[in-house]
């Protein structure tokens, strides 16, 4: 991407501190950063920082470099304004158009997209005024993030913790990589989502995997909940990601307990994405030892059989009148082409086979798809329609498959 200008803008909460990683992030990454800092932001950390973060001056006031009107300048040419973190107060003053500060002064001439990422106590976060202040800003257009739970000031936790920095600056990066603003537009709407690889034990030291680390499963999540969805995301082996914000995540390690945490889920959900890797065969015997080489128990050969279709399950079940309140179900195919086929050849035909509304068609090899940040490939709907989806960040493929997600939600 090419480099882009882009504000954060600091607000007065004791998560300021954590908007020192998502400037070196962003410039890092080779934007301009600009930091402008209100007062009360100042309390928590020094101008001297932001500033050697950023190599940009830092000014609060709208008299300071008068000449270069910068409560004008600086939001004309901008192409992106982060807020991280925003409080109640600044929150507040957005929606009201305050301007006495020069980070509201800028939120009020900026034409480009502009990202909230809040943080506050959670009865902040929950008061109907900042609930309302929250709507009326996305209704405006601007990206209100949803905050993440946990550890809060002091003792306490809960909903109204800053989202982590690399969730702050993904969002920072779709927002320039779209082009336009990210719709607040499934609230209302359960979607469960798999991600990860299943792990088939063979003895409890190895296992039978595959190469998933998860990324695309937990983009979709993410991206889906910043979106307004309820959000439970069954996590198989992730390497370790961090948990989206405002996710529910169940972990699992088989592809049996995927099929169960589905089966469980799945009657209150209005949408599945099932983007998990899920193993097709498990080895027929787990040996309660470990195999040792050159031992009586050193096997020949590994007999396998075949896990539980969970995607083809589901789409019976649906079917079936089983699962009343789900309307969309998504299926990944990771595929190659062979003497018979191409990528989309064989992708149409499981797309015929599975029953799925959606399918998302990878196309797999060495440095694509698997354990890497970027994707690429195809949707393929149920009626026909087929899209290339563009290369870019997995975040970037995540929101345009959860585009046709929301387009089909509204159908409903």
């Amino acid at each position: 991407m090419a480099a882009k200008r882009i504000v954060v803008g600091v607000a007065g909460g004791i998560a300021a501190y954590k908007a020192c990683s998502v400037i070196r992030q962003l410039s890092e990454a080779g934007h301009q950063v600009r930091v402008v800092p209100t007062e009360s932001a100042l309390q928590f950390v020094g101008a001297a920082t932001f500033e050697a973060l950023s190599g940009q001056p830092v000014r609060t006031g709208v008299f300071e470099d008068v000449p270069e009107v910068p409560h004008v300048r600086i939001g004309q040419q901008a192409d992106l304004i982060v807020v991280a973190p925003a409080t109640a107060d600044l929150l507040a003053r957005a929606v009201a158009g305050r301007a006495d500060d020069l980070l509201t002064a800028t939120l009020l001439t900026v034409r480009c997209p502009v990202l909230f990422a809040p943080a506050m106590h959670t009865e902040m976060w929950q008061h109907p005024a900042t609930v309302a202040n929250v709507a009326t800003l996305r209704a405006r257009g601007a990206v209100v993030l949803e905050p993440a739970a946990g550890r809060l000031t002091g003792a306490d936790t809960g909903p109204g913790r800053l989202p982590e920095p690399d969730e702050i600056t993904t969002f920072a990066e779709l927002l320039l990589a779209r082009g336009d603003a990210l719709p607040h537009d499934l609230s209302g709407t359960r979607i469960l989502v798999t991600a990860g690889g299943t792990r088939e034990p063979l003895d409890p030291v190895r296992f039978i995997g595959n190469r998933s680390s998860g990324k695309q499963g937990y983009a979709v999540a993410r991206v889906a909940a910043q979106r307004g969805a309820e959000v439970t995301l069954i996590a198989g082996n992730t390497a370790g990601l961090a948990d989206p914000a405002g996710v529910e995540v169940v972990r699992i390690g088989s592809a049996a307990q995927l099929r169960d945490a589905v089966s469980k889920h799945a009657p209150e959900a209005n949408v599945l994405v099932m983007a998990a890797a899920v193993a097709d065969f498990r080895p027929a015997s787990v040996s309660a030892a470990k195999i040792k080489k050159g031992s009586d128990s050193e096997p020949s050969s590994i007999d396998l059989i075949r896990n539980d279709d969970v995607l083809a399950a589901t789409v019976r079940a649906r079917t079936d009148g089983q699962l009343p309140n789900m309307h969309t179900i998504v299926g990944f195919a990771a595929e190659t082409g062979d003497a018979n086929g191409d990528v989309l050849f064989h992708a149409r035909a499981k797309l015929q086979r599975k029953g799925c509304d959606l399918l998302v068609v990878n196309a797999v090899g060495e440095g694509r798809a698997f354990e890497v940040d970027s994707n690429d490939g195809w949707l393929l709907a149920a009626d026909g329609t087929e899209v290339a989806l563009e290369h870019g960040s997995k975040t970037l493929m995540a929101s345009r498959i959860v585009d046709s997600i929301a387009a089909l939600v509204g159908d409903r």
